[in-house]
This record gives C-alpha cells, structure tokens and sequence, in this order.
C-alpha cells in the first residue's frame, strides 16, 4: 500500500513535456539528447558540381530541391547565342548570292532586340514597348541578332539567327516616351475599401541609322 502512494505521488510531480524549457536554455547534455540528427548524404565519387547551373547549385548548396514552377522557368528562358569564335564558313551558294543581296538596295532586317522580332528598313522608328536601362538620347547601339536579312529579291535566313558578321545594323536613341497617368479604382465585394492603382508606362524610340551587308572581302579577311 506504500508503495502505491509513493508511485502515485511521483507520477502526480512528474512535469510535462510542454512545460520544459526550450532547447537553447537547456545544458549541453540535455540539449544534446533532445535534439535530432541530421543526415547527409555523400555524393558519389564521380560528382562535378561545376556542371550543374548556378541556380541549381546554390539550391542544392542550401539542401532545398528545386520546385517544377522554378524547373519550368528554367526551361522556359532562351539562352543567348555564343559569340563568334571559330572562323565564318560559307556555303557555296551564300558565296555566289550575297554579293547580289549586298549590292540591290532597300535592305529589311528583321532584327530581335531583347527576344522580341522588329521588321525594319533604314529610317525606321520603333517604340519599344518598355523602358531600356542604361541608355541615353543620342546613343548608338548595335543590332547583331536578326532572324533574316533581305532586299527586293533576296533574303538571307538565320538558324535561329544570322551571323553578326556579315551585316552592320546601328539604331540611335532618340529619347523616351511616357504615356498619360492611368488610374484605376479596385474594389472587392462586400468590402468598404477603395485601391487607387496608378500605372504610367515609358517607352524608348529608336531610329534605325544603319544598314548595310558586307561584301565577301570584308567578311574573309
């Protein structure tokens, strides 16, 4: 019988879990034994991480996986083209028609500046539907992305693009634009709060200054 009291007791005195302190205010061995184990994984011997990306290596530098939104936008962004580094081969063909394309006039270029196609001849003006960072009015930028190049008769295509070297196309900054101010009211239902959204867009306006293909001397030398 006195021993059930004495059990009892020290069942009753025993303190919760929920009442202990946090781990941090615990000592070392106490806070050793409550806190869990991590498991890490070797990779295998034959593993280079420089050939992974920069975003999947610094994901799998912070153990998080990458998602299949994040996968699907990977997949999603064109990669640029590299520059030209081995010596511009011709075809036989490209040999024999680009002096003709070089020497009729009215060239069009359809040139792709950030990912977007603009058809073009010399004297053009196109209004980007955004605000280029970095520029100012009166600079010259060049233009060495086109999927084609053509005149009246010929046209020269590009897979996906042609190769800078044989054309020269410059466009001038001109300045920028700004639509009027738009305001727009935003109201939900059931719901006493007005959201005034205000949006005025810029735009950058180029002129296209320059057109011109090269000659087979220039592009051989």
């Amino acid at each position: 019988m006195l021993s059930r009291t004495i059990r009892k007791s020290v069942l009753d005195t025993r303190i919760p879990s929920s009442a202990l302190p946090p781990t941090f205010l615990l000592p070392n061995r106490a806070r050793y034994f409550n806190s869990t184990t991590q498991h890490v994984e070797t990779p295998p011997d034959n593993f280079d991480a420089s050939q992974l990306p920069a975003s999947e290596t610094s994901a799998s530098a912070s153990g998080l996986p990458l998602s299949k939104h994040a996968q699907s936008k990977l997949a999603k962004i064109p990669s640029p083209p590299p520059p030209p580094s081995k010596p511009l081969a011709l075809s036989k063909s490209i040999k024999e028609l680009l002096p003709l394309l070089a020497v009729q006039p009215s060239h069009y270029i359809s040139a792709h500046i950030h990912g977007k196609p603009y058809l073009v001849t010399p004297g053009d003006i196109v209004r980007l539907p955004f605000h280029m960072p970095g520029v100012v009015p009166g600079d010259i930028l060049r233009l060495n992305r086109a999927s084609a190049i053509g005149s009246r008769d010929f046209t020269l295509k590009g897979t996906p693009y042609v190769d800078e070297r044989i054309f020269e196309c410059r466009a001038r900054v001109m300045g920028t634009e700004a639509e009027p101010m738009r305001i727009k009211e935003k109201t939900k239902r059931r719901n006493r709060k007005v959201k005034t959204v205000r949006s005025k867009h810029k735009y950058t306006i180029l002129r296209i200054a320059e057109l011109r293909v090269k000659g087979l001397e220039e592009i051989e030398q």
